[in-house]
C-alpha cells in the first residue's frame, strides 16, 4: 500500500480512485509528468517571460488532458499551475501541499491541489487556478499590492493593519472577510509562514460581489529556511517576531479587526480541535522524516505559546 499524493489516502496504485475523480471522472489512471526535476526547472526558466504567473518560486502553466490522462505544459490558457522542486529551498512542493491541507482542515477556502510525480519520481505541486470560470474565462482578481499601489519590490513594506484597511475599502461585506483574515493570520503564525506579503492576499470580483479570493501560496517557510529570523511577513503592532496571544487575539483580533468574542473563539476552538488531525496529516505527508519532525516541533511550540494551558484539548 502507498499514499496517494492527491488525497493522502492509502492506495494499491500510485494514485487513488478518488484522487483521479477529482481531476476528471472520465479517467482511469494518471500519467506522471513527462519531465524530470531539472527539465521542469529549465522549462520554468525558459517560459517565465511568456506567463502571467510570476514570483520567486519556479512556476509552470498547465492544462489537464483527459485524452492523454496527463498534465500538459502550455504558455497560455492553462487551468493549473505547477511548481517543481526548488534549488534554494528543500521539499517546497511537499511543504506547500501539506500546509494547504492543514488550512483546509480549519475551513479556510483553498483551491483544488495536490502532488504529482515526474518521470524521475520527483514530486511537483499542482493547484487549480481559481481565477478562471468553467469556460476558462478570466475572473477579475487583484492582489493587495495592486490595490495599495505597491510593487514586487515593496510588497513587504506594509502591515497587517493596512491589510485590514484594504478589506474595509474594497470588500462588499468586510466583517465576513475580517473573520477569514483573523483565522488565516493565526494559522500563518502557527505553521511558520513568514512570506505572506501583499501579493499573497487578493480579492475576486464575482456575481456582483467583491470578496477575498481563495488562499494560496501557504508554506511553512520556518522549516524551509536555515536561519529563520521572523514569524510573519507583515508586522502586527510593529512586530514580526516574538508574537504572543495578546498581539494576535487581543490586539489584532479584537482591536484592529473589531471581531466579537464569539467569532474569535469559534476560530480558536476550531484550530485547537484540529490539532490531532494536523499531526496525522504531517505524519502522512510526503516530507522527509527530518522535515516532519521540524513541522511537529514548530507547531507544538507555537500552539503552546498561543493557547498556554489550553493545549490539552
Amino acid at each position: 500500500m502507498s499514499i496517494c499524493p492527491i488525497t493522502y489516502l492509502e492506495t494499491d496504485e500510485k494514485y487513488s480512485p478518488s484522487g483521479l475523480k477529482l481531476l476528471s471522472r472520465k479517467i482511469k489512471s494518471l500519467n506522471d509528468l513527462s519531465y524530470s526535476r531539472e527539465e521542469l526547472l529549465h522549462e520554468a526558466k525558459t517560459r517565465a517571460a511568456k506567463l502571467s504567473i510570476q514570483g520567486v518560486q519556479p512556476k509552470l502553466s498547465a492544462k489537464f488532458s483527459v485524452t492523454s490522462e496527463s498534465f500538459e505544459l502550455v504558455d497560455r490558457g492553462g487551468r493549473f499551475i505547477i511548481k517543481p522542486q526548488n534549488d534554494l529551498f528543500p521539499e517546497l512542493p511537499e511543504n506547500e501541499d501539506l500546509t494547504m491541507r492543514l488550512a483546509e482542515v480549519i475551513k479556510l477556502q483553498i483551491p483544488f491541489h495536490g502532488l504529482i510525480y515526474g518521470k524521475d519520481s520527483s514530486l511537483s505541486y499542482f493547484i487549480k487556478r481559481f481565477d478562471r470560470t468553467i469556460k476558462n474565462k478570466k475572473l477579475a482578481v487583484e492582489d493587495f499590492a495592486q490595490l495599495s499601489g505597491a510593487s514586487r519590490e515593496t510588497k513587504y513594506n506594509s502591515s497587517m493593519e493596512k491589510v485590514v484597511k484594504i478589506i474595509d475599502s474594497f470588500c462588499s461585506f468586510p466583517v465576513v472577510e475580517k473573520a477569514k483574515i483573523f483565522k488565516l493570520t493565526v494559522f500563518n503564525f502557527l505553521i511558520g509562514n513568514e512570506d505572506m506579503h501583499l501579493k499573497n492576499f487578493s480579492i475576486i470580483r464575482q456575481n456582483g460581489l467583491v470578496k477575498l479570493s481563495p488562499f494560496y501560496d501557504l508554506v511553512s517557510t520556518t522549516i524551509a529556511l536555515k536561519n529563520p529570523l521572523e514569524e510573519i511577513a507583515l508586522p502586527i503592532r510593529g512586530k514580526k517576531s516574538k508574537l504572543n496571544r495578546e498581539d494576535l487575539v487581543g490586539y489584532f483580533g479584537t482591536e484592529v479587526l473589531g471581531l466579537n468574542e464569539k467569532v474569535i473563539n469559534q476560530s480558536l476552538d476550531l484550530i485547537l480541535t484540529s490539532r490531532k488531525s494536523w499531526e496525522i496529516l504531517i505524519s502522512k505527508s510526503f516530507l522527509s522524516s527530518e522535515m516532519k519532525n521540524k513541522y511537529h516541533s514548530l507547531l507544538n511550540e507555537r500552539i503552546d505559546r498561543l493557547f498556554l494551558n489550553k493545549t490539552d484539548l
